[in-house]
This record gives C-alpha cells, sequence and structure tokens, in this order.
C-alpha cells in the first residue's frame, strides 16, 4: 500500500469520525463556547444592551471586587449553601434510601411519600414553607412554643435564613433518594455476606461495603448538587418577597436578600446587574466568577476522588 493511499485512507477516517462528532461539536459551539467566550468579552466592556460596547479594561473586574457592597455578602451566602445545604441533601438523600432499601413491607408507599415533594414547583413549595415557618402564626413555631422551645424567625431573622431554605432543600431530596435506592441495590449482596462472616459491625459494612460501591453516585450527587446551588436564584428570592410582604403588592421595587442580605446570592446578582439595571459588563463578571466557582469545585472533587481510588488501589 502507497503512501497516498494510506494518507487518503486516514484522511476519510477522520473525516468519518468527524462526521460523527458533528452534532456535539455544533453543540459544544454554540451552547458552551460561544457563550462563554462572549460573557468574557462583555466583561471588559461598558455595555447596557442599547449602546454599542465600549471597552473599559478592567473596571468591570475591579468595581465587583472592590467597589460593589453586594458581591462579598452574595459570595458568602452562596458558599454556605454550597457547603452546608449540599451536605445535608446528600446525607439525608442517602439516609432515606438505606432506610427505604431496608423496609420489608410498604417500600413503594414511602418511596412516593418520600419523592413527591421533589415534584413540588419551587415557587408553591417556597411559598408553602414561608407559611409553615411564619414566626407569628405558622404551624411550626405554633408547635415549637407549646413545647417550650425557642421560636425562631425564619425567613424574617438573618441568623435562621439560610437554615430554612436548608430545610425546604431537604425536603425535596427525593431526586437523590431514588439515585441513592438504584445504587444501594445494586451492591453485590456476597460482599456484604463476606463482611459478616468476617464479624463487621452495620458501620464497618457500611464503610468498607457499601461506600466503595456507591462511591461514584455520591460524587455525581455533590458534583450536580453544586452546580444546582450555584445557580440558587428562585426559591430565596420568593421566600424574600414573601416574607418581606412585598410580594403581594404590585409595582414596587425588591432588592434581594431579604432580610438584611442574608438570602442574597450570586445569581440573583447576576439577573440583577443585567437585567434590572442594564450593567451587562458586571453581569457578565459575575457570572465569569460564578463558573470559576464551579469548575474548581468540580476539578477539587474530582482530584479528591482520584487520589482515593488511588490510595485504595
Amino acid at each position: 500500500m502507497t503512501t497516498h493511499t494510506l494518507r487518503s485512507k486516514r484522511r476519510r477516517s477522520a473525516l468519518r469520525t468527524l462526521a460523527f462528532m458533528s452534532p456535539w461539536l455544533i453543540g459544544f459551539a454554540v451552547f458552551f463556547a460561544y457563550p462563554l467566550l462572549s460573557t468574557l468579552y462583555f466583561s471588559f466592556m461598558k455595555y447596557d444592551g442599547f449602546k454599542a460596547p465600549v471597552f473599559n479594561g478592567l473596571e468591570n473586574w475591579t468595581y465587583v471586587f472592590r467597589d460593589y457592597p453586594d458581591f462579598w455578602p452574595a459570595m458568602g451566602n452562596t458558599l454556605w449553601l454550597v457547603l452546608i445545604m449540599v451536605t445535608c441533601r446528600v446525607v439525608f438523600g442517602l439516609g432515606i434510601g438505606l432506610l427505604i432499601t431496608k423496609i420489608k413491607t410498604g417500600t413503594g408507599v414511602f418511596r412516593t411519600l418520600f419523592y413527591l415533594p421533589y415534584l413540588a414547583p419551587p415557587v408553591a413549595a417556597t411559598l408553602a414553607f414561608v407559611f409553615l415557618l411564619n414566626p407569628g402564626t405558622g404551624p411550626v413555631n405554633t408547635i415549637l412554643a407549646d413545647l417550650g422551645l425557642p421560636t425562631p424567625g425564619w425567613f424574617t431573622d438573618p441568623a435562621w435564613s439560610k437554615p430554612a431554605l436548608t430545610l425546604l432543600a431537604v425536603w425535596g431530596v427525593g431526586d437523590l433518594m431514588v439515585i441513592f435506592m438504584a445504587a444501594l441495590l445494586d451492591v453485590p449482596r456476597e460482599q456484604y455476606e463476606a463482611a459478616e462472616l468476617d464479624g463487621a459491625s452495620a458501620w464497618q459494612r457500611f464503610r468498607f461495603v457499601t461506600l466503595p460501591n456507591i462511591s461514584p453516585i455520591v460524587m455525581f450527587a455533590v458534583v450536580t448538587g453544586i452546580i444546582q446551588t450555584m445557580q440558587y436564584y428562585t426559591q430565596p428570592l420568593v421566600a424574600g418577597k414573601v416574607a418581606s410582604g412585598i410580594i403581594g403588592n404590585s409595582g414596587q421595587q425588591f432588592d434581594p436578600g431579604y432580610p438584611d442580605d442574608s438570602t442574597l446570592t450570586l445569581p440573583q446578582l447576576v439577573y440583577s446587574q443585567g437585567f434590572q439595571r442594564f450593567d451587562y459588563g458586571t453581569a457578565c463578571v459575575l457570572a465569569l466568577v460564578l463558573f470559576a466557582l464551579s469548575m474548581a469545585f468540580t476539578a477539587l472533587l474530582m482530584r479528591r476522588r482520584g487520589g482515593l481510588v488511588q490510595a485504595g488501589d
């Protein structure tokens, strides 16, 4: 076979491979690469969406990190939610999955009951939680008062607003429960039997048999949870509006974060800067910060898991 024939064959193979990959490449270019590059471009521009963008160097970046008063509170709230809310959702989702897989009868009923809250629309679920946790008339505080326990201010108290949002997120943990149940049922029973024969306790069986087998699913739950929490917008906005009494009064301007910026998140700042104040340059900087944080968390987790796998080997 001549060199020319080999080159032609390789060229045809490369073109065939490119043709099969073209749907993914087009989607990647249109829905990821182009938006990302555009966001980076506009982060160095002064642009309001109406006039032509004007290059202003690092002014947008300087404003966000040094002069924007809401940025660091929103950053702190977002990181708090990532660390606490994601952890609680994963732990409770795994715990409920373990509980249901151990139940002998009524598994379908309990699975349905725990999964139904996840199907509730975010706005409706948040409205219901604000009503339940109303510090004055809500049934939760009424029961706590009857039991002689402290009655928090929940969505009206800066110290309790993020824990209240975490309770809302844990209430809708049915999606993780189903995923963990599928993973737990897939763990080989022979490994549990071997561990029992070796005298392993329940905790040791969970640590050395269950966790290693479901670790990819745990990683998936954590990574997707971080990405979702980095986009956390609707629930804190609705909770703040309802708790402040503004949601029923049309025409009033509402700055997100009530009470005292305790529910303010970075996605809320992106929307506020881009679509309320028409400062697209600053909004693009905030969006890139969100993207960088998501990538950093994901890379750290993947590296950590890779190190654990190598250590286990």
